[in-house]
């Protein structure tokens, strides 16, 4: 893989006017391991607000590129994808965040690639948006779907983030690893017959007329996926109940032989 793969991929926005956003999209950036910020004629910039909202991002202002037209902050890309809120009379080929991440990763092994981003009040004009190869459109709340320039950023740079875990890990990304094996099928019948000589010692049961507790019982801990660990613990509880009701009921017959 191109260890120099996450330098290629740069983050442009254009006439921005709050520099908070400036640092806000600077933070968004490196949470998700990106550094490439390029500024088109930013209203306020240098600013101290933008270096308050960058927290420990600073890194990633100081080294932002700051340029005076669009075309020369994409001049040497062979990708460029366009946020776009909104349909366009000529349709462009629209990208899901999903999809815009997997291609941004997948071709920044091979050339740069620009990630448009348009102002806060009216995005990106129609021009701009006709010098990109896609547009990709962010699926918000039809009943408020305007998204601040740094919040959705910060969704591209997430699932840029997303198509490089996968594409390192050669598999789709997950986090279900377990410190513990899953308890086996033979184990788990053990467990449910155990479970139901204890209930039925407890007189929670009616050995006679179970119903359909067991059955209920099965599917809730088979819903749970017990570990081997979780076994053994819930099988020493049933033994101690076993145990504390064998000796409660020897004391009670011994109670009852004495008071004859």
């Amino acid at each position: 893989m191109n260890e120099n793969r996450p330098l290629n991929i740069r983050m442009v926005m254009v006439n921005t006017t709050h520099p908070g956003n400036i640092g806000a999209a600077a933070r968004a950036m490196k949470n998700m391991g990106l550094s490439e910020l390029y500024l088109v004629e930013p209203k306020d910039y240098p600013a101290d607000k933008a270096m308050w909202r960058a927290a420990s991002a600073v890194d990633v202002l100081e080294n932002a590129k700051v340029v005076s037209t669009l075309d020369e902050a994409i001049a040497d890309c062979g990708l460029v994808i366009g946020t776009s809120a909104r349909e366009r009379r000529i349709p462009w080929p629209l990208l899901t965040p999903r999809e815009c991440g997997e291609r941004t990763w997948a071709e920044a092994g091979k050339h740069p690639v620009a990630i448009v981003f348009g102002r806060e009040d009216r995005g990106l004009t129609n021009e701009e948006l006709h010098k990109c190869n896609y547009h990709v459109h962010i699926p918000a709340n039809p009943e408020y779907s305007s998204l601040n320039i740094s919040a959705a950023l910060q969704v591209i740079c997430y699932e840029v983030r997303i198509a490089w875990l996968e594409a390192e890990q050669g598999k789709e990304l997950h986090f279900d690893d377990w410190d513990q094996p899953p308890a086996g099928q033979a184990a788990l019948e053990h467990f449910y017959a155990h479970l139901q000589e204890t209930l039925e010692k407890l007189k929670f049961l009616d050995a006679e007329n179970p119903r359909q507790t067991i059955t209920r019982m099965r599917r809730l801990f088979n819903r749970v996926r017990l570990d081997k660990m979780e076994l053994s613990i819930l099988r020493g509880m049933l033994t101690s109940i076993q145990n504390f009701i064998y000796h409660s009921e020897g004391k009670q017959k011994e109670f009852e032989s004495k008071h004859k």
